[in-house]
């Protein structure tokens, strides 16, 4: 029953046929590649940090037997590649994460709401959805980004957002106090100041949204981590493992 037959008709060679095996588990990885990603500028960023990230979830799932995909994406998608569990297919996707590593685009905006939207009706089978991102999303409608997240969980997929960040620099705001001048990565606009003219009012918003965001994951029961591009890769492959086990 294994022997292809047709082939054999073609050829009068014996040919077996191979089967890809059964994946546990789909998981579609989802870098925000934004301007905004690749800060600080001249560091460690938050693009790379996700770049890396996103290699090491590839490899735990690979050995797994598992298929997983890949979408990068700013106001637009760039690149989707659905899940598959071959090596040749991880290839690829490590290869497409290298070119990653030297991104340094500016007015690249992004439209996380769009993506996630797309995203839950591109992908038909149940699946863990895994997304790498600053959510500093350009639309102003906070409840328009709400409902994409809710609208992979309506597919019935699981979702893991990691929200990537400098936390010292961008949540803590702790820059000294002499004049700056800061860039809007996404939009290439300046504005210069003492941090301590705006540092509460910052604080306050910054702290306010991510605390929205939280109880909406929290609502929607889909895993919220904050990661911190200083704190290593560990916060984001302790979480997949956990959400792994529980899939399993």
């Amino acid at each position: 029953r294994h022997i292809d037959w047709k082939l054999y008709a073609r050829t009068e060679r014996l040919y077996t046929k191979q089967y890809e095996e059964e994946t546990n588990l789909r998981c579609q990885l989802l870098v925000d590649t934004s301007s905004s990603m690749v800060f600080p500028q001249n560091a460690f960023n938050k693009l790379q940090f996700s770049t890396y990230a996103s290699a090491a979830l590839i490899q735990l799932l690979q050995k797994q037997r598992d298929a997983v995909g890949l979408t990068t994406f700013t106001d637009q998608i760039h690149n989707f590649m659905e899940p598959r569990s071959n090596t040749k297919h991880a290839r690829i996707l490590y290869h497409q994460l290298e070119h990653l590593l030297g991104e340094q685009s500016t007015n690249q905006q992004t439209a996380t709401t769009d993506t996630l939207h797309t995203i839950a009706e591109a992908i038909h089978k149940r699946s863990l959805i895994v997304l790498f991102s600053d959510m500093l999303d350009n639309q102003q409608d906070e409840e328009a980004l709400f409902s994409a997240l809710q609208h992979l969980k309506h597919n019935k997929h699981e979702v893991i957002v990691f929200h990537v960040m400098d936390k010292q620099k961008e949540m803590e705001f702790a820059y000294s106090n002499r004049p700056y001048q800061f860039v809007d990565l996404e939009t290439g606009e300046k504005v210069k100041l003492f941090p301590s003219e705006v540092r509460d009012q910052y604080l306050q918003r910054i702290n306010d949204y991510r605390h929205r965001l939280k109880l909406r994951c929290q609502q929607y029961n889909i895993e919220y981590v904050e990661a911190d591009i200083n704190e290593g890769f560990h916060q984001v492959l302790m979480p997949y493992l956990i959400k792994r086990k529980k899939l399993s």
